[in-house]
C-alpha cells in the first residue's frame, strides 16, 4: 500500500496538469481538482501513515505512546481541504458566468472577443 501511494500521486498530478492545460474550461476545472486531491494526498503520506496509538496523550502518562502520526499535517491537510473548496467553488461560479456571458467554454473563442 505504501508504494503503491507515490505512483498515485504522481498519477494525480500528472493527469491534472494535463487537463490544466487543455483548452475547454471544464476541464479545466477537473483539473484544478484533481491537483487538488493530489496534493492533499501527498501531505498525507508525508505526515506519515503509521498504524497505532493517537497523537493523544492518556491522563496517566506524560508521552504520547509511540507509534502516532504526525497531527500538524493532519492539520494542514483539513485547512487544505477548506481553501481547496472554496477556490473550486468561486472557479465553477466564474467560469457559469463567463459561459453565460460569452455563450462558450473554449479558451480560444474567449481570446477573440478581447479584439473587439
Amino acid at each position: 500500500m505504501e508504494l503503491l501511494l507515490p505512483f498515485l500521486i504522481g498519477t494525480l498530478f500528472s493527469v491534472s496538469l494535463y487537463f490544466i492545460l487543455h483548452r475547454h474550461l471544464f476541464k479545466l476545472i477537473l483539473g484544478l481538482i484533481l491537483f487538488g486531491l493530489a496534493t492533499n494526498v501527498f501531505l498525507f503520506v508525508v505526515g506519515g501513515i503509521k498504524s497505532g496509538g493517537v497523537a493523544i496523550i492518556p491522563e496517566n502518562q506524560e508521552t504520547a505512546v509511540a507509534p502516532f502520526p504526525d497531527p500538524v499535517p493532519q492539520a494542514l491537510l483539513l485547512t487544505a481541504i477548506v481553501i481547496g473548496f472554496g477556490l473550486q467553488a468561486f472557479a465553477i461560479v466564474l467560469i457559469r458566468r463567463v459561459y453565460q456571458t460569452f455563450k462558450s467554454n473554449n479558451l480560444d473563442d474567449l481570446n477573440k472577443t478581447d479584439k473587439t
